[in-house]
């Protein structure tokens, strides 16, 4: 810097030429061409050095104030040359520095797309913010209520039916590296140079990463098993009940598009817009054309909530229908002298259809109860007691506004 500063003055007097006494020498000229190229040097040396700690303070929160420590890190061999090439960048003092456990915390409360920038600055940060650990809490608070074991499967055999999700081949990218660049900065896409090695290495995305699945459902590329309620927009025919459905996520929107299996002969019925309110992740482990097993029968009590499976007839996948136990004809209600528990015959009563409906009410076995029904009326599957408050709240909120026939 001083070497600048000399060569700088020393030309700018040999300009000054009122100042001189006598003509100026040969190399006068040359030395003004170099002074020239100096201060271009010097201008671009200042600016770009202020503009690289400027990002470097934003990628590595440096607003956070940091205070010297003398504290030593374990830090693997790559971390520490890292940490190095940081260090000398931001004047000693980098968010590497951090003890592990503070930087632990603000790694845990950084929200989605502040893990994914965080983790475009270095290989030490990357290995850090796409753990499973911490996508986890955002993968529960987010996804948690409409993801079930069927939605994992799912997104396992998608990984397996991928040869290499991490290589693309020349030429476009194709399919689930192509949603990611949504999300993803674009330096992990490019080759990185290896401190250690001095080899240039790419970069790429763990595929079995509660991040990866993350992502996948957030940019709507992921078609995933879950149950609608009140399907096909609310359709009359389908109130208060929930059946199972292929969705995928708009983040334009904030909505799902729903595509429900074909019902006989009927083609595949698809509803656009559906909020998050009307979804949840399937009630029962199995498929939707697979009779649910009872377990509750013998505790089922007159208004106990419950819900069963319904379907038109034998072609059609199950839906799950809300209703409550009811009591007995032979029995007027009294609490106090109520039988209908002892009794082998349960009463499901359906108060969303009206008094004398061949829909309101219907009788199960509750030894030996399969699927009971006919093809006039459908048939009736397994029962689901609801125990949480919750549950039976969601339902009814879905409640009519007009009593069914």
């Amino acid at each position: 810097m001083l070497l600048y500063f000399f060569i700088t003055c020393f030309s700018f007097i040999l300009f000054l030429k009122p100042l001189s006494l006598k003509p100026l020498p040969p190399w006068a000229s040359e030395i003004r061409l170099l002074s020239f190229w100096f201060s271009k040097d010097l201008f671009l040396f200042s600016y770009l050095g202020s503009l690289r700690d400027t990002l470097l303070k934003v990628f590595c929160i440096n607003t956070i104030p940091l205070k010297t420590s003398n504290k030593k890190m374990s830090l693997s061999s790559s971390a520490r040359a890292e940490k190095s090439a940081l260090d000398d960048e931001t004047g000693g003092m980098s968010v590497l520095d951090l003890p592990e456990l503070a930087l632990e915390c603000v790694l845990e409360r950084l929200p989605p797309a502040g893990l994914c920038s965080m983790a475009g600055v270095c290989t030490s940060l990357r290995e850090r913010c796409v753990s499973d650990h911490l996508w986890e809490k955002h993968m529960k608070h987010k996804w948690g209520w409409v993801i079930g074991p069927a939605a994992y499967r799912k997104w396992q055999w998608h990984l397996a039916s991928r040869n290499d999700l991490g290589s693309c081949k020349h030429g476009k990218p194709k399919g689930f590296m192509r949603l990611l660049s949504i999300f993803w900065p674009s330096s992990w896409s490019t080759p990185k140079v290896d401190p250690i090695n001095n080899s240039r290495q790419r970069s790429s995305l763990p595929a079995n990463s509660i991040m990866s699945c993350y992502l996948a459902l957030e940019t709507g590329k992921f078609w995933f098993p879950a149950q609608v309620f009140n399907r096909e927009n609310g359709h009359v025919g389908f109130m208060l009940s929930c059946y199972d459905a292929e969705l995928n996520y708009d983040p334009r929107t904030d909505t799902f598009q729903a595509r429900y299996p074909p019902h006989g002969r009927r083609a595949i019925a698809t509803e656009s817009g559906v909020p998050w309110e009307r979804l949840r992740a399937p009630s029962v482990d199995n498929s939707p054309q697979d009779l649910h097993i009872s377990d509750c029968l013998h505790d089922l009590l007159p208004g106990d909530h419950i819900e069963i499976q319904w379907r038109r007839n034998k072609e059609f996948p199950y839906g799950w229908w809300y209703g409550v136990v009811g009591h007995l004809e032979s029995c007027d209600g009294n609490g106090n002298y109520c039988r209908c528990h002892n009794s082998d015959t349960v009463v499901l009563e359906f108060h969303q259809y009206t008094p004398g409906s061949r829909w309101r009410s219907t009788t199960v076995n509750r030894k030996d109860h399969r699927e009971e029904g006919n093809e006039a009326d459908g048939f009736y599957g397994g029962i689901r007691k609801l125990c949480k408050n919750e549950e039976i709240s969601r339902w009814k909120r879905l409640w009519p506004t007009e009593v069914l026939e």
